[in-house]
């Protein structure tokens, strides 16, 4: 899809990404944030409760269960405790006896207190967790409905008796108090970054344009600059085969001709002067291959890499070659099995020291295989890197490129097989 590699497409993208992110973010710390207040409010009232309102008017007795000091204090304070939302509250002795609650069921039941409510009384301090509603002394707040803080503190009986004040609370303010932070800076945060969304989607998209003419006119240039290198080297091939090779051709069948007139002594070194000038025009002939590559859909792959091995041939390698299949081959696919095979055998030519070479070349499917095979002295995997074998290296680059694999296997001694696969559409 050509719109996921839009950098205006990209830039939204990252922005909505960044947007949910943000929102997630901001939720949740304002959640934690409004969480912490309303535990920080809910320790304050209580504290406040239990000092200022609770333990004065503790009257003497309560601590042994005195029904006249119990009914004095529910009295005296129940209605200054339970207010806001402070739901229930219980006062609790030393070994976890209920000395008073709202709920008269619970006095003077007795149930262990856990870790957190000794250290409190023990030491002092306020703490709040949210309510066990399975446990049995809370079973009277589940009728209460949903989620309930519970805050408590150490007060001292008119005896000096260390007792914990505890008081339930609803968590309604709690969630009103991140309902009012969302409210407040949430707008704020989406605001900002819908304006900079806004603000930056003009910008890339000038930008996106800038890049893509300045792209387009690099590979305007590195076009025109390819077809000039084409059109002189086509003209230095040109020069070299209408002039040196047909004078080399011409001076060949000049001594052919002096050489069947002659005789003796001076027949031979004709011959052999005529010998010399056909191996010259055979390697000069490669070299306008090198120089410019042949054109390979009229003249087929098959006569170009005949000629591309025939320096091989004349140096005393025994050549094998068989190219078939390529009449429906693309024609970038075929372009790369030359590239291939030129360096794979010109790799062959200056290092393998070989005495066999096959290239073959074959249809596989929907894919183009050439296999490059040689009987030389190989190479260690490692000086796969080195300048030598650059060509190669640049060859596989390209093959990549066009979705095909380039693999080479060499080892010192065994010789070295090229292959390459390629689609051939």
């Amino acid at each position: 899809m050509r719109w996921l590699t839009n950098p205006v497409a990209q830039f939204l993208a990252a922005g909505l990404v960044t947007l949910v992110v943000v929102v997630v973010a901001t939720s949740a710390l304002s959640r934690s944030a409004a969480d912490e207040e309303a535990i920080a409010d809910a320790r304050s009232l209580t504290w406040v409760l239990a000092h200022s309102v609770a333990q004065p008017e503790i009257p003497p007795g309560l601590v042994d269960g005195d029904a006249a000091a119990i009914d004095r204090l529910d009295r005296t304070a129940l209605d200054r405790l339970l207010i806001g939302d402070v739901l229930r509250v219980k006062l609790w002795d030393a070994d976890g006896t209920v000395l008073y609650s709202d709920r008269t069921e619970l006095i003077g039941a007795v149930y262990p207190l856990g870790d957190d409510e000794v250290e409190v009384l023990r030491n002092g301090g306020t703490e709040a967790e949210l309510s066990d509603l399975d446990r049995p002394e809370n079973r009277f707040e589940r009728a209460l409905g949903g989620d309930l803080l519970e805050v408590y503190t150490r007060i001292e009986s008119p005896e000096g008796e260390p007792l914990l004040f505890e008081a339930y609370l609803g968590v309604d303010d709690i969630r009103q108090s991140r309902a009012r932070i969302l409210d407040r800076f949430l707008p704020i945060t989406l605001g900002a970054l819908l304006a900079l969304v806004a603000l930056g989607t003009p910008l890339v998209l000038l930008l996106s344009r800038r890049l893509s003419r300045a792209a387009r006119e690099r590979e305007r240039l590195l076009e025109a600059a390819v077809r000039a290198s084409d059109a002189e080297r086509l003209r230095i091939a040109r020069d070299l085969h209408d002039g040196v090779v047909q004078d080399l051709a011409g001076s060949s069948l000049a001594l052919s001709t002096l050489a069947a007139r002659s005789g003796g002594a001076g027949r031979q070194e004709l011959e052999a002067v005529g010998r010399s000038l056909r191996v010259s025009m055979r390697s000069l002939r490669s070299l306008l291959v090198e120089i410019y590559p042949p054109d390979l859909h009229t003249g087929g792959l098959a006569a170009a890499v005949d000629d591309l091995v025939a320096p091989l041939v004349a140096s005393g390698v025994e050549v094998d070659v068989d190219v078939t299949g390529t009449e429906d081959a693309s024609q970038p696919a075929v372009a790369l099995l030359w590239r291939v095979a030129q360096e794979a055998v010109r790799n062959v030519a200056r290092h393998a020291r070989a005495g066999r070479m096959s290239l073959t070349v074959r249809r596989e499917g929907d894919r183009m295989v050439l296999e490059v095979v040689d009987d030389g002295i190989g190479y260690a995997a490692d000086a796969v890197v080195g300048e030598d074998h650059f060509g190669l290296r640049a060859a596989g680059s390209l093959v990549r490129e066009h979705a095909g694999t380039l693999e080479v296997e060499s080892a010192p001694g065994d010789g070295t097989v090229v292959r390459m696969e390629v689609p051939a559409g």
